[in-house]
This record gives structure tokens, C-alpha cells and sequence, in this order.
């Protein structure tokens, strides 16, 4: 068995593990590790787009948002009538979880096709400015559909996200990311990353890998937009703006563009710092500022650009070395 499909399964065990002892744990303990996982995978995600293809995103909030929305309109107006007005069995919910987290991502990758099409001809600033675009015009969309509350947000979603669920899904993206740069096919994402013009004169069709990566990159962010709503119970367009599109795309900055465990740290430890930083509430926000300009500063090829494939290379030789 290969050992990134080992690594999964062992993810998925893990996570159901200590999905079914979560009642032993501390509530903002969970709530923080929720955070994290969902952070994982959009960070994750974004990187394929952003740092494997080398191309430069600013609407994955955009395609988060279409996925909360989706997700959440299922279980929310759909969801009585199918489940019926005893809620259902676990089973039942976990199914219909699964279909609306499966719709919110493929309406969003559907999403990201259609904005794909279109701008994924264009480099550098013009498609940074042209996703930045796609994500206010689906923020103002929601805004002004007063079936999904409006400006007011939806409410009354049903909390159907666990720890399971946000770590199964974020060892599926990891698994997906690192299988797909990993292949034959996906070396075409690092050769356009590297030079399109070299890459287009030996007949690759950049402008194909560079959709795949935007269609593949904006169905995580859009399971991650749902496992989102049904953590919060409560979304609003505004919780889907630009500044959310920035917080992901500095997770993959500081953790090395197209480094994926870099990335995952990256996305780790921005979750959990502003909430080691609240015993200073008042100025929170402004250390936590200061500390992402100084990394930026320290580090500028990020935080935890390292190569860990030698690394745990030089690692394993110790070990026989001691052994021996």
C-alpha cells in the first residue's frame, strides 16, 4: 500500500479517534482545533493554486463562501424534508452532511471553472486583480438574496461539524495536493509554475494545468466553507470578505510557497496565535500585526520553507548510523 494512502487512513482513524472522545475535552479547546483544521485545508488548497502553479489568487474566500452558502442552504431548507420532523438517525445526518458538503464543493468548483475560463489566461497582478473582483461580486450576491438572510446572514444551520469530519477532510486535501503535484500529470503544475513560456514550447497547455489547479483548489475551499457553516451555525456575507482571502493567502506566504507541510504549520500556528495573544485583548490585533511583519521580515521565503525530504533523509541515515 502506498504510504501517502497510509498516511490518510491513519489520519481518518486518528481524527475518529479523538472525534468520539470530544466530549472529554474542553470546549474552546475543540473550538480552536476546529479552526485549525478548516484553516488546513484552505491554506492547503490555496497553495496548489498559489505556490505549486505559481499563479497568484485572491478570491478563495469567494469560493469558501459559495460552499458555505451551498452547503448550508441544503441542510437548512432541505433538510427537514428529507430527515422528517424527528431529525432523523445519526446515519441519516452524516448522509445528508455529506451530500451538502459535496454540493457546496462542487458548486464552487463550478465557480472556479467559470472564473478559470475567462481570466486564467491573464498573470501576476491582472488575475490577482480579477479573483479579487469575483470575490466582492459573490459577497455583494449573497448580500442581496433574502433567501439565504441577506445582508442579515443565515441562521438556524445545524451543527453537524465534528473534528472528524474537518481532519478527514483536511487529510483528504493533503493526501489529493501531494498525490497530484507527485504525479506524472502534476509535474506540469511545477513546470508552469517554473516557465510558461518553456513549458508552452514543449507542448504543454499551461493555461489547462492552471484551470485544473483553480477547479481542484476552489472544491476544498468550498467542503471547507460548509464544514465552516456548520461549525458557526451562523454566516454572513462579511464573514467572506477580502480580509478572508488575505488570511489564507499569508498562511501560504509564511509557510513557503509550494511547500505543503510548511503551509500546514503556517496555518497552525496563525490560527492559535491570535488567541495566545488575548490575555492582551486590548492590543491583540496590533501584536499579532507586528509579529506577521516581522516574520515576513525574518523570514521572506517563509517561516517553514525548509526542504524536509532531506531533512528526514539526513534523519533516517542517524538512525541506521546508530543502529549500526
Amino acid at each position: 500500500m502506498p504510504k501517502p494512502l497510509i498516511a490518510l487512513l491513519l489520519a481518518i482513524a486518528a481524527a475518529f479517534g479523538v472525534s468520539h472522545y470530544s466530549d472529554h475535552f474542553d470546549p474552546y479547546f475543540l473550538d480552536v482545533l476546529t479552526g485549525v483544521g478548516i484553516n488546513i485545508i484552505l491554506a492547503v488548497s490555496l497553495n496548489l493554486v498559489n505556490g505549486y502553479t505559481g499563479q497568484f489568487s485572491l478570491g478563495h474566500a469567494g469560493f469558501m463562501s459559495v460552499g458555505a452558502y451551498g452547503a448550508a442552504a441544503i441542510t437548512v431548507l432541505l433538510g427537514p424534508r428529507l430527515l422528517g420532523e424527528d431529525g432523523g438517525s445519526a446515519l441519516q445526518q452524516g448522509l445528508l452532511f455529506l451530500g451538502a458538503l459535496l454540493a457546496g464543493g462542487l458548486g464552487a468548483a463550478t465557480a472556479g471553472l467559470a472564473v478559470g475560463v475567462p481570466s486564467l489566461r491573464l498573470k501576476g497582478d491582472y488575475l490577482a486583480l480579477v479573483t479579487l473582483g469575483f470575490g466582492e461580486i459573490i459577497r455583494v450576491v449573497f448580500q442581496n438574496v433574502d433567501a439565504l438572510g441577506g445582508a442579515l446572514g443565515l441562521n438556524g444551520i445545524p451543527a453537524y461539524t465534528t473534528v472528524f469530519w474537518v481532519y478527514s477532510v483536511a487529510a483528504l486535501t493533503v493526501f489529493t495536493v501531494v498525490c497530484l503535484v507527485r504525479s506524472t500529470y502534476g509535474r506540469g503544475f511545477i513546470a508552469t509554475h517554473d516557465d510558461e513560456v518553456a513549458s508552452e514550447s514543449v507542448g504543454l497547455n499551461t493555461t489547462r494545468y492552471k484551470i485544473v489547479a483553480f477547479v481542484v483548489s476552489a472544491f476544498f475551499a468550498g467542503v471547507a466553507g460548509g464544514l465552516y457553516a456548520h461549525f458557526k451555525l451562523t454566516i454572513t456575507p462579511t464573514g467572506f470578505d477580502f480580509t478572508k482571502s488575505i488570511e489564507i493567502v499569508v498562511m501560504v506566504i509564511l509557510g513557503g510557497m509550494g511547500n505543503t507541510p510548511g503551509v500546514i504549520m503556517a496555518a497552525i500556528l496563525l490560527t492559535v496565535l491570535p488567541e495566545l495573544l488575548r490575555s492582551v485583548d486590548q492590543y491583540r490585533m496590533v501584536l499579532y500585526s507586528l509579529l506577521l511583519i516581522a516574520l515576513m521580515l525574518v523570514r521572506p521565503k517563509g517561516l517553514f520553507n525548509f526542504d524536509y525530504a532531506a531533512i528526514a533523509g539526513r534523519l533516517q541515515k542517524r538512525l541506521k548510523g546508530a543502529r549500526g
